[in-house]
């Protein structure tokens, strides 16, 4: 759930991206990936999400720092993201996307990428305009990440549950 000061942080992210890509749109929510959005047949749904909650059951809350500025395009290159990557608590998420990924096996679905840039999206465009945005704005966009008050504070995420989302329902798994 984003602080006000984060949403603070974000305005003036977007508001300085946009002078390089002015399509830029401000994410309404936001969350970090554990794996690649799959489809789940309705059948599958219950025995899936009971393995989540399985293989989740032993894992404790942890703390991770998402505060390097990075520019993302999804696979096919029809959007473009800025998103904050993880520099501290990759290790533990590695460790729940392996876990992740067993559930996923068992289902014959596709796991997380290899080398996984966890990172928590901020802004995003339709097309490949990485070009515009890497380089100089995202010097401007790192300066004013590493320059805001309290950035050490408000990009530090304790994370207490690991959320799974299929269609419009969302099942929450509590961290020890």
């Amino acid at each position: 759930i984003a602080q006000e000061e984060f949403l603070e942080l974000l305005e003036l992210l977007v508001s300085r991206a946009r002078t390089y890509v002015p399509s830029l749109a401000a994410m309404e929510e936001f969350h970090l990936s554990l794996s690649q959005c799959v489809v789940l047949r309705y059948h599958w749904i219950e025995p899936f999400v009971r393995s989540l909650r399985e293989r989740l059951a032993a894992f404790h809350r942890f703390f991770c720092v998402a505060d390097q500025v990075k520019v993302y395009t999804n696979q096919n290159k029809t959007r473009t993201f800025i998103g904050l990557e993880v520099s501290a608590g990759h290790f533990q998420l590695l460790e729940l996307v392996s876990e992740v990924d067993g559930v996923l096996e068992e289902f014959d679905l596709p796991t997380f990428y290899k080398d996984p840039s966890f990172h928590i999206s901020l802004a995003w465009c339709v097309g490949d305009l990485s070009g515009r945005l890497e380089g100089q704005c995202l010097q401007e966009l790192q300066d004013i990440v590493d320059g805001f008050e309290d950035s050490t504070f408000l990009l530090r995420i304790q994370w207490e549950q690991i959320r799974c989302k299929s269609g419009n329902k969302y099942f929450s798994f509590p961290l020890r």
